[in-house]
């Protein structure tokens, strides 16, 4: 039995590997925080063999509650991931699954790679409705890439999404692949209505470094980047720096941030309340955002989340909050579960990527919902 982890995002320690019914491993932390969560690992010479892995430090990890009811993804060929039988009994984390081939990948959720995400920028800028632009760099000289889909006309609204602030929510990447995929279909209805009015400015993964280095939270300087808006620096959090840079040069008039859940097994919004300039139109235009999520996916709900900031609380150097208040604009936080969906549960795949990747795909119905709200 070989286990290995020196491949993008991969990360993992290594215990024991003397019995296949007693695999001993530990999470592995953050290259430069102490968060951890994130596993991604190749297991070879297992065939058929009926294995047991042990994580021994789950109950020490960043979100205990993570793993209550969770079942951990594997793949053969890391494109099909598929989830596998898992426990957490007394701090630690148990795998139990016999592979039907010699090599066989398991991760935390299905990962979106580093080579994906360029794909992605190729795959969106030959569509011919995108202009790729570089906003800088980030700690490791990784490229901060923004992709501008409309006519950047004065007159247009200026709606911007971003994911992958904590790089180990892949999640977050998948759904914005899917709402490239419609809002760059010239055949979809929806998305030129849209682009008639708006001009979109999307950044599909502002922390490229934690992202290949396999971390849960944190970029390659040990920064929480969705603790970083209200005084981002080129030493800690350049890519914060670049981002907001770029949104105080356009404007914002919607704010999407992109992230997933690991203790709650549904998808929610959470959003700007507890900002000081939160005002009786700005929750008619949320209520209104949050109905038309609702008509459009049954994969959405409302009663599960996140309870709201106390008027005047709110946390300014989180992303949502700091754009809503210095944009006086409509800005959320989607959350996607690490878990199944307890809303439409799926017990082969859970909540995966190809499901927010759809998830993607149906977000432009609620933005299009509100688009003549956003400045009223």
């Amino acid at each position: 039995m070989k286990i290995s982890s020196n491949f993008d995002a991969g990360s993992i320690e290594i215990v024991s590997t003397d019995n296949y019914e007693d695999i001993q491993l530990r999470l592995r932390s953050d290259n430069a925080a102490d968060f951890a969560q994130w596993f991604y690992f190749r297991v070879q010479g297992v065939a058929y063999q009926a294995c047991t892995f042990n994580f021994t430090n789950a109950g020490d990890s960043t979100y205990p509650e993570g793993w209550v009811d969770y079942q951990a993804m594997a793949s053969y060929d890391r494109i099909n991931w598929f989830r596998v039988p898992t426990r957490y009994d007394n701090g630690v984390l148990t795998i139990q699954h016999a592979p039907l081939a010699n090599s066989v990948y398991y991760a935390y959720f299905e990962p979106y790679s580093y080579e994906q995400h360029l794909n992605l920028l190729g795959q969106a800028q030959g569509s011919g409705l995108c202009q790729i632009s570089d906003l800088g760099s980030t700690v490791q000289q990784r490229d901060i890439n923004l992709l501008t889909i409309g006519n950047e006309v004065e007159s247009d609204l200026k709606i911007w999404v971003i994911g992958r602030q904590h790089p180990g929510e892949t999640m977050a990447e998948w759904f914005i692949e899917g709402l490239l995929n419609r809002l760059l279909d010239p055949q979809d209805p929806t998305s030129r209505a849209l682009l008639d009015k708006a001009t979109f400015y999307i950044v599909p993964n502002i922390n490229p470094d934690g992202a290949v280095l396999g971390n849960l939270r944190s970029n390659a300087a040990g920064a929480n980047l969705n603790r970083e808006w209200a005084e981002p620096s080129l030493e800690r959090s350049p890519e914060v720096l670049a981002v907001r840079s770029k949104m105080l040069e356009t404007g914002v008039d919607l704010f999407l941030d992109i992230h997933g859940d690991e203790a709650i097994p549904y998808v929610f919004l959470a959003g700007t309340e507890g900002i000081a300039g939160w005002n009786p139109q700005r929750q008619t235009v949320a209520d209104k955002f949050r109905h038309h999520l609702l008509l459009a996916s049954p994969d959405y709900q409302t009663k599960h989340g996140y309870p709201p900031n106390e008027a005047g609380k709110a946390n300014m150097s989180i992303a949502s909050n700091w754009i809503g208040e210095h944009f006086n604009c409509l800005a959320f936080t989607l959350e996607m579960p690490f878990k199944d969906n307890a809303n439409l549960p799926d017990d082969d795949f859970g909540w995966n990527g190809q499901r927010s990747l759809r998830l993607g795909e149906t977000m432009l119905s609620p933005i299009y919902a509100v688009i003549n709200n956003l400045r009223s």
